[in-house]
C-alpha cells in the first residue's frame, strides 16, 4: 500500500505536507531517518504525510512516550486508510526551532470522510528530548 501511494504522487509533485520538494526530497527523508527533524514544524509536516501514507510505525515512532497511544495504533491506521487526504496548512508556529526545546504548530488537515469534507484543527505541542522532536498532544491554552 505505502509504495502505491508513493508512486501516486509522482516524481514532480510536490511533498503530500504542502512543501515545494518532491515527497522524496522532504517527508521520505524524515520517515527514512525515524523523524530526526531539525523544527517541530518539520516534524508536523512529515507526520501529515506519514498520515497520508498510512505510516503507523511513524506515527508511533514520532509520538512522546508519555502520551503515545501504542494500543490505538491500528485504529489510527485504519482511519488514515479510510479518508481521502486533501492537504495540510500551517497556520502558525510558536518557538520548536533548532534551538529550542519546546514548540507549538497550529495547523489545519483537510480530508475527505464518508463522501464529506471534513478538518481538523489542532494546536499542536512539541518537545525535543535527545536532540530528537516528539508529538505530545494538544497545546493547553
Amino acid at each position: 500500500m505505502k509504495y502505491y501511494k508513493i508512486l501516486k504522487i509522482g516524481f514532480d509533485m510536490n511533498c503530500y505536507c504542502g512543501n515545494d520538494k518532491t515527497y522524496t526530497d522532504c517527508c521520505e527523508v524524515f520517515h527514512l531517518n525515524q523523524g530526526k527533524t531539525k523544527t517541530a514544524e518539520q516534524l508536523m509536516r512529515s507526520r501529515y504525510s506519514a498520515f497520508v501514507l498510512a505510516n503507523g510505525d511513524y506515527l508511533m515512532q514520532t509520538h512522546h512516550r508519555s502520551t503515545r497511544p501504542i494500543s490505538e495504533k491500528k485504529d489510527i491506521v485504519k482511519w488514515t486508510k479510510s479518508v481521502q487526504w486533501i492537504k495540510l496548512e500551517i497556520i502558525e508556529t510558536s518557538k520548536g526551532i533548532e534551538k529550542d526545546n519546546k514548540g507549538t504548530v497550529t495547523f489545519i488537515a483537510y480530508f475527505f470522510e464518508n463522501g464529506k469534507a471534513d478538518v481538523i484543527h489542532e494546536k499542536s505541542a512539541f518537545v525535543k528530548e535527545n536532540n530528537k522532536w516528539y508529538y505530545l498532544g494538544y497545546a493547553k491554552k
